[in-house]
């Protein structure tokens, strides 16, 4: 086994960006005269896009408010909540502990990595920007980039046509059944970290292929596979020009 690309989801795996996202859903609500909500209930709700997350906030809100319907135009309120989230977004989304040195390993080792999220490209591009992670990634997928988006299996399928590599090559890291789901869909190997937002279901009722506690062991584990990969090849071409 040889892995030669990684691709990692973004908010709540490679950056904690749960803050400015709530903040951007909550000022679109007080514009329409609705009051704040806490920001795990907002939380929970990451992981398919914007929109997405709004339009389920909404439905939590009518669910115990009908009457605020009228005020609440649905097309309207998600415009809202896109020019604030264009003003929030990067502003206070910091890194994991140990990302940047895991990502430095991988690709100082030739590992080549992607970023796949659900979160709108222009977005995720400037979450990337601010927290200077931009420059580890080859491939960037928002939500929007592809016809379909995680988990459907077009977006890995993608991936790996991308970096011209079959499918036993590629490892997708993430923090949520979506990220699990998309990697086995796509016959790739799925990963899973424990921290980051997954609708407070624990990652090992997804049942990733292997759990891994930080970046550092992504890093470690990638690195370990692919040194053994080398070294078993070497051993090979080295008893094949051995004399009988």
């Amino acid at each position: 086994m040889h892995y030669k690309v990684i691709s990692f989801d973004l908010d709540g795996t490679l950056v904690d960006t749960a803050g400015e996202i709530a903040e951007a859903a909550n000022r679109t609500l007080e514009d329409f005269g609705v009051p704040r909500r806490a920001q795990a209930e907002i939380q929970r709700l990451i992981g398919a896009g914007l929109r997405e997350l709004m339009l389920k906030l909404l439905a939590h809100v009518l669910l115990e408010r009908p009457l605020l319907a009228a005020q609440l135009p649905t097309e309207q309120v998600l415009e809202r909540l896109d020019e604030h989230y264009a003003r929030t977004v990067g502003t206070s989304g910091q890194p994991y502990p140990g990302c940047v040195n895991a990502l430095q390993q991988l690709a100082d080792a030739g590992v080549r990595l992607a970023c796949v999220t659900n979160k709108e490209q222009r977005f995720a591009r400037q979450v990337l920007q601010v927290t200077r992670l931009e420059r580890f990634f080859e491939l960037v997928i928002g939500g929007d980039s592809l016809a379909h988006k995680k988990p459907h299996r077009s977006v890995l399928d993608h991936v790996a046509k991308h970096f011209r590599i079959p499918h036993d090559e590629l490892a997708h890291v993430g923090d949520s059944r979506t990220d699990m789901e998309a990697a086995r869909n796509a016959g790739v190997s799925a990963w899973g970290v424990p921290w980051g937002y997954n609708a407070g279901e624990p990652i090992e009722s997804t049942k990733p292929l292997r759990i891994f506690q930080s970046m550092a062991e992504v890093a470690g584990y990638v690195l370990e596979v692919n040194a053994g990969d080398r070294c078993a090849a070497a051993a090979t071409r080295s008893s094949a020009v051995l004399p009988p």
